[in-house]
């Protein structure tokens, strides 16, 4: 069902939504669980280049369906707190770079950034609670089928509540931000599967004590 929300509806759940996982992730003081070096470097990495992806469809010659989020990478590297804290400059960034207006910029903050990391958050704890302690079961629900959930959930919410481009479908669009959504998952479950590999310390959301098994 697509149920549209009025201009200024939907910038009040912007504004709201936003507020409070800023205001929440502050709250949580991420940087506490930081070492003296700060986050890893490929999640600095990950989140120079999200304003680059979060643009992506005004910069190509056909807009896309949906950029790529990052954001439940993010979590995964460094957790859900630093993730929406550091996706509010991604925002700024973006709009300052000539996408948009300011409540453009707040609406990709909400539903490319702070809906999909939430969304992944509360996967993961379902996978941790109800799955067994593997590191497969880390690997593939979080990293690739807890990315395809969380980014397509976040995906066709934000259809749901929007007015659709001039003769577009509802169910076409749907079909498109699944594939979009795939596209990111396999990113998303590679580097986590190379991490967990490689450099288990990058991942702030595994521990060898919990998915290793004994």
């Amino acid at each position: 069902m697509h149920l549209v929300a009025s201009g200024s509806l939907l910038l009040l759940v912007d504004i709201a939504l936003a507020g409070a996982a800023f205001t929440l992730g502050l709250w949580l003081r991420p940087w506490r669980t930081l070492g003296a070096g700060g986050p890893p470097w490929p999640w600095l990495v990950a989140w120079i280049v999200t304003p680059l992806l979060w643009a992506m469809d005004g910069r190509g010659a056909t807009p896309l369906a949906q950029p790529m989020s990052v954001a439940p990478l993010l979590v995964l590297l460094a957790g859900w707190p630093l993730a929406v804290v550091a996706l509010l400059p991604v925002a700024a960034i973006t709009v300052l770079t000539g996408h948009g207006h300011w409540t453009d910029g707040l609406d990709r903050l909400v539903w490319l950034g702070v809906v999909p990391a939430t969304l992944a958050l509360g996967i993961g704890a379902a996978v941790r609670r109800y799955f067994p302690a593997h590191l497969f079961v880390y690997i593939f629900g979080r990293g690739f089928f807890g990315t395809l959930a969380a980014v397509t959930m976040a995906g066709v919410a934000s259809l749901v509540v929007h007015p659709l481009p001039a003769g577009t479908a509802f169910d076409d669009l749907v079909v498109a931000k699944v594939l979009f959504a795939f596209g990111e998952s396999f990113l998303t479950g590679m580097v986590t599967a190379i991490f967990v590999a490689c450099r288990p310390g990058w991942l702030a959301t595994y521990s060898d004590r919990l998915y290793l098994p004994r």
